[in-house]
């Protein structure tokens, strides 16, 4: 596991925990990331990738929701839900597509049920279909020449 990988965990340890107490004070929060990522560099990677996604939830949960077609994030999985949730804030922020979606794969198998890495890994390429999608203008071929 590399250490950025271990800082995604901490992320998710701390995205769980907001799902269940969304009133949890930011020392506390910082204090959590800092006793398990002894790296300033670590820590400060995993607050961002936690603080971008509680900045950015309503969306990202928007665009979860359309790419988990018959799925609403309530009836979810706790542990899924918020693997999507950080996938999604990279992949939307630009993070290596590639990474992104084995990093959630590997998250979701190490904590999710048995169904879980096939369930991440279609939402979020659905996810990254539709971003990729939307990302490239719609344009008219160019005049012949």
């Amino acid at each position: 596991m590399t250490n950025r990988s271990r800082a995604r965990e901490v992320a998710l340890q701390l995205l769980f925990q907001r799902d269940h107490n969304p009133h949890v004070e930011r020392q506390t929060i910082e204090a959590f990331a800092l006793d398990r990522l002894r790296d300033p560099a670590l820590q400060q990677f995993c607050l961002a990738l936690y603080d971008g996604v509680v900045a950015d939830q309503p969306a990202i949960d928007d665009r979860i929701t359309a790419a988990a077609e018959n799925w609403r994030l309530a009836r979810m999985a706790v542990v899924d839900r918020n693997i999507l949730r950080l996938g999604a804030h990279e992949l939307l922020t630009g993070g290596a597509t590639g990474v992104v979606l084995d990093e959630a794969i590997e998250m979701a198998r190490r904590y999710g049920s048995a169904d879980s890495p096939a369930f991440i890994n279609g939402v979020l390429d659905r996810l990254r279909q539709d971003a990729s999608a939307s990302a490239t203008p719609d344009s008219e071929p160019p005049p012949p020449s």
